[in-house]
Order: C-alpha cells, then sequence, then structure tokens
C-alpha cells in the first residue's frame, strides 16, 4: 500500500521506487530514450516530452526538440501542450464524480440535462434514447468525427445550443456498437455544466486540477504565457506549417486541455493509485472506486494488435472503450487502459498498467502524431527489465483461515475433522473415503509437505499456493464458498511437475 500512502498529500508527497526497481528502470532508460528521440525524428516532430510514472511519482522525464520554431526554445518538463483526446478520461471522471454524489447517474437520458436532444429525430422506430453511459462509451450512434470534431473546439456555447436545437444525422442506432465521437463527449461537457452550474472547464480546473497540484494545466490557453506554450505544427509538403491556436470552446470537453508533463504526472499518479481496492481513506478529488470505473464500459470487445513494434506478431489484445479509456487485455502486460490524442498542431498517446502501477505518456506538437508505438515499445522494455511486477493482494481473514484449514486436512490425511469448514457441496461432490483415498497417493509421492508457505490471493475468497515437500512439490487452489462463514466450497491439489 505503498503508492496509496503517497497519495495522501495529493500527490505533493515524494514517494521512492524500491532500490531494485530504480535500478531496472535506470538500465531500461537509455534504450526507451532511443525509442523516443528516433520516433521524434522520423514523424517530423519539432518537439517531444515523455514521461515515466511508477510508485506514485514521476521517475523519469526527458524533453527532445523545441517548443517553437521561431525562438527555438527547448521542450521540457514544463512546456505546455495540448493533449487532444487524452481530455476525455478527465470528463469522464467528472460525470463519474457526479455520479458518486447522486447528482446524475449512468443510465439517465442524455436530454433529461440536454433538452434540445428531446426533439431529434431517431434513425428507426425502435431506436432507444440516449443515455449518458451511450456517449461515455462512444456507443451513442453518432458517426466518427475525428477531421471535422477537432475543429470545433472554439465553438460558442450559443452555437452549439443551436446545433443541438437542429438535431443531428445518427449513424447507426444507440446502443448497437462503438463508434467514436467528439460531439458526443461535447454533449457530455454540456452536461456537467447543467449539473454542476458551472461551466464545463471550471468544474474540471476546480474539482480535479487544484486539488492535483496541477496549476500550470487548463483549457484557455491564453492565461499562460507564450513563452511557457508548446506551438503547435503540421508537417507537410516537406516543412512544417504552424497550427492555428484553438480557443476554448463548446467542444472543450473532448480534446481542449492544456498541460505539461510534470503537471500530467500527477494525474497519472492518481489514477493509478485507485487500484488495488482497499480499505485506505480516499486522499484525492473523486474516489477510487470512481476512478476504477474508468476501465469499465462498452460490451463492443474486439480483438487489436498491440502497439508499437513488438505488437502485431508477439499478441493480439481483447480490447474495448470504457468510460474515457481504451481498455485492452495484453498477454504480457496485463489490464491497459491507453487512450492517444490527435489534434490539429499536437499528438499525445498514454498508457496506463495498473496491475503494476507503472503509467507512460509522451506529448508532441506536430499534428496527430500520438506516439502509440514507442509509449508501447517503452512498456514492453520495461517488462523485459523486470519493472513490471504484479501487487500482490493481501490475504483475506477468511482466506487465511481456509488456507489454514486446508494444511490441517493434508497433515491429518482426511476431511474428518474438518466438517466445519467445508460448504455444503463439498463432500457430495467428493465423498470421505475419495479425500482418504486422494491424499494417501499424493502422500505416498511426495511425502510430508510444509503447509505454511504464502498463499496468492486470487480474490479475498480464493489462492493459490506451492508446497515444497520431502519428495517434491504441491500445487494448490482453494476457493470458499459465498455464505456466512466462507467454508471451503473447492480443494485442489496435485503434485507440481517442474
Amino acid at each position: 500500500m505503498r503508492l496509496a500512502a503517497c497519495l495522501l498529500l495529493m500527490i505533493a508527497a515524494v514517494c521512492p521506487v524500491h532500490a531494485a526497481d530504480a535500478q531496472k528502470i535506470a538500465q531500461a532508460i537509455p534504450a526507451i530514450d532511443r525509442l523516443f528521440a528516433d520516433f521524434q525524428v522520423d514523424s517530423h516532430a519539432p518537439g517531444l516530452v515523455y514521461g515515466i510514472v511508477a510508485d506514485g511519482r514521476l521517475v523519469h522525464v526527458k524533453g527532445l526538440g523545441v517548443q517553437d520554431l521561431v525562438h527555438k526554445r527547448p521542450a521540457t518538463p514544463d512546456s505546455l501542450f495540448r493533449i487532444a483526446s487524452m481530455t476525455k478520461a478527465f470528463t469522464a471522471l467528472s460525470i463519474l464524480k457526479l455520479r458518486e454524489e447522486g447528482k446524475l447517474s449512468l443510465d439517465d437520458l442524455a436530454e433529461t440535462y440536454v433538452p434540445e436532444m428531446r426533439a431529434w429525430t431517431y434513425p428507426t422506430k425502435d431506436s432507444p434514447r440516449i443515455r449518458i453511459r451511450d456517449l461515455l462509451t462512444h456507443s451513442a450512434g453518432l458517426v466518427d468525427d475525428n477531421p471535422w470534431g477537432d475543429r470545433q473546439t472554439p465553438l460558442p456555447e450559443a452555437d452549439f445550443t443551436r446545433m443541438l436545437q437542429q438535431g443531428v444525422p445518427f449513424s447507426s442506432a444507440p446502443g448497437s456498437h462503438y463508434e467514436y465521437s467528439n460531439f458526443g463527449f461535447a454533449l457530455l461537457g454540456r452536461i456537467i455544466a447543467t449539473v454542476s452550474g458551472q461551466p464545463y472547464r471550471r468544474y474540471v480546473e476546480q474539482t480535479l486540477l487544484m486539488p492535483l497540484g496541477m496549476a500550470s494545466s487548463g483549457y484557455a490557453v491564453d492565461e499562460w504565457p507564450l513563452d511557457r506554450r508548446a506551438i503547435g505544427y503540421r508537417w507537410e509538403e516537406g516543412r512544417w506549417k504552424a497550427e492555428p491556436t484553438m480557443r476554448d470552446g463548446a467542444f472543450g470537453a473532448m480534446g481542449g486541455l492544456q498541460t505539461s508533463a510534470n503537471d500530467y504526472a500527477r494525474w497519472v499518479a492518481f489514477l493509478l493509485s485507485a487500484w488495488p481496492a482497499r480499505d485506505d481513506p480516499d486522499a484525492g478529488p473523486a474516489p477510487r472506486s470512481a476512478v476504477r470505473m474508468l476501465a469499465e464500459g462498452s460490451n463492443f470487445v474486439s480483438l487489436a494488435p498491440r502497439y508499437g513494434a513488438s505488437g502485431p506478431s508477439a499478441c493480439r489484445q481483447a480490447a474495448a472503450y470504457g468510460f474515457g479509456m481504451r481498455v485492452a487485455q495484453d498477454c504480457d502486460l496485463g489490464l491497459t487502459l491507453a487512450h492517444g490524442g490527435g489534434y490539429p498542431g499536437y499528438g499525445s498517446h498514454v498508457m496506463l498498467m495498473p496491475d503494476h502501477g507503472v503509467g507512460i505518456f509522451v506529448f508532441t506538437n506536430r499534428t496527430y502524431n500520438g506516439g502509440a508505438g514507442p509509449a508501447w515499445d517503452a512498456a514492453m522494455a520495461l517488462q523485459k527489465a523486470g519493472v513490471l511486477v504484479e501487487r500482490t493482494q493481501a490475504v483475506s481473514p477468511l482466506l487465511a483461515d481456509g488456507y489454514a484449514a486446508t494444511g490441517r486436512i493434508y497433515a491429518a490425511g482426511g476431511v474428518q475433522g474438518a466438517q466445519d469448514r467445508l460448504a455444503m457441496n463439498f463432500l457430495m461432490d467428493s465423498d470421505m473415503d475419495s479425500w482418504r483415498k486422494k491424499l494417501a497417493a499424493l502422500k505416498s509421492e511426495v511425502g510430508a509437505c510444509r503447509t505454511d508457505a504464502p498463499i496468492k490471493a486470487g480474490g479475498n475468497l480464493s489462492g493459490s499456493f506451492t508446497w515444497t515437500c520431502e519428495k517434491g512439490r504441491v500445487a494448490g487452489s482453494i476457493l470458499l464458498a459465498p455464505t456466512q462463514g466462507a467454508q471451503i466450497q473447492e480443494l485442489k491439489l496435485s503434485v507440481k511437475t517442474p
């Protein structure tokens, strides 16, 4: 629980990485630096900043190139970049925070808070009305709108209202499949403003950014001096062209946030601190349970190749869009939450590995230059260096009690005398005589065992273990029943082969 302790001061405290981890990270850094340096040059990005967050702090950050091509100011951890669609996680968590406060439900109809939607014409007579949940997961039937949506950032709120009053054409029936919609997240921004009673940007800045100490982050980019900002460029016809700076407006909720690497690392550390679930007091601006909901959402799962050079041939992911995050199970990295950011003048990517407490992010100041490939390759470099050690779950008292009974059963050579620890199905599935024979055969092969080895919890009511014995090893697992007292419903023991 070291990470949680480090977050009690809103990410302001410094929490050191284990010495062994720090050494492994240091060994991996030269190769990771080369990944991003090559990407910066090959992708024609004027500037790039990337960072690695582990155990609640920014353990490595590096700037490459320049934040502007006129004055040649170097890109640094304090340079301010627009992070485009990585903004969507801030919007999603704002909705989830309002939900935790009882101010809305994810299954509320969006038109409850955006009344202009009530007059919309749906694509079929049996189309369901759009829920807040549908907007969060890009399953509201709205069309994929990246090229158009990005340019709507500065749209005045009054113009957005008129657009809503006119209605929109649907791409499909709501709830039928995934289709990425910036327009949908602009609607979420309107919902946040309606429910909170303040402009969307103010709500995010006051309830998320300020508590996390992200003093250099916000939506109105002209509130910061020009010499702090990474100026956005497009690479076109063999040269860089400056993109126009878009002011904050009605579509800011889908991609308008500006931040620095030093600020954004606080956000990444806060998100990662939500795993695993535990009893420690909540210290962040939103409950840990709400943060973990970012990994929930859509049931429209697809198989996708891993980003980066190590991906397609090695691993295919089961991926879906959660709440403001792409959620995937990776064959090497476990649970991952990721999102890219493509924007006129900017490209970015973030990927989180909650099972390991590690996150990687990259910002660039070139249009749609996301950096997903080097970010994921960097994650694989950390994995190969042994940095990504899975967090162990604490053993609950119920599991410890059931595991102790397992050791007594093996020592006794049968389940007689342990009936009070057995669920009602246990002896129906295999009776006392069968267990006596099974244990006798096992003991004849491996002999007496040390049954005090640690058990690895799979949850509060399940775990696995390995015993060292006189003539070998025994592999086992235990599953407790969902009853008062949590008796043993299943016990598996077998000789562990090398």
